[in-house]
């Protein structure tokens, strides 16, 4: 059963007196619990590709939907609550708040629903904090902790609320190659237990082996698409 549906997808941003046409007719399909990976240069459009579906900005053509529903035609409060329920995210740059430990950063989504007990904030917030291997970090903040474990941070934040679908945009970008390589296999490894679709875009062909199935893309257009 495919979750994203993408049919005839375009986006233009005008830039002074032109017209960047930053995707330019794009026909997607991702399916439930999938591994799935975008790949392509820089300016490609896989972050325009990913906000896009993440309801971060809106296509200025075709047909996107999510679960059946048509996200083009929702108002600004289904796409809010369709981003905090729905949708998790994973930054290159982390995007955790500093002055909060990892068990507060990793909570904050959680007690933004405000629809969960204290005792199931506490039980879910520990249990993707063990399945990331930070239990003994739970206390530091993100400046005491290496690039790796920020993103580790970061991964459990996104997944704490449960939503159907993880974006994560160049998550091993500002990762050494070792610890990018574990970055991948936590995700591949948390999407086989939570049972999540993850959608990862990346520059890096290395990646590509932890990939279910690859997206290649190229001035906006989908030029190839393989499986493992």
């Amino acid at each position: 059963m495919n979750i994203i549906e993408m049919k005839g997808v375009k986006k233009d941003y005008p830039l002074g007196k032109t017209i960047v046409h930053a995707v330019r007719g794009v026909d997607l399909s991702v399916e439930e619990g999938d591994f799935f990976s975008i790949v392509g240069p820089s300016g490609s459009g896989k972050t325009t590709l990913l906000n896009i579906i993440g309801c971060i900005d809106n296509a200025t053509d075709g047909s996107v939907k999510i679960h059946n529903e048509e996200i083009t035609a929702m108002e600004d409060k289904e796409l809010t609550d369709l981003r905090l329920y729905k949708i998790g995210f994973i930054f290159q740059t982390f995007n955790l708040i500093p002055v909060l430990d990892v068990r507060e950063n990793v909570e904050f989504p959680l007690l933004l629903m405000k629809k969960f007990t204290k005792q199931q904030i506490t039980e879910r917030t520990e249990k993707l904090i063990e399945e990331v291997g930070l239990t003994e970090f739970i206390k530091h903040k993100p400046a005491e902790l290496s690039g790796g474990q920020r993103q580790r941070v970061a991964i459990a934040r996104a997944l704490v609320t449960a939503p159907d679908i993880i974006l994560a945009d160049e998550p091993t970008a500002n990762l050494d190659s070792e610890t990018g390589d574990t970055i991948l296999q936590i995700m591949r490894k948390m999407n086989e237990l939570e049972k999540t679709t993850f959608i990862f875009s990346t520059h890096n062909p290395d990646v590509l082996k932890y990939a279910k199935h690859i997206v290649k893309i190229r001035d906006g257009l989908i030029c190839e698409q393989q499986c493992d």
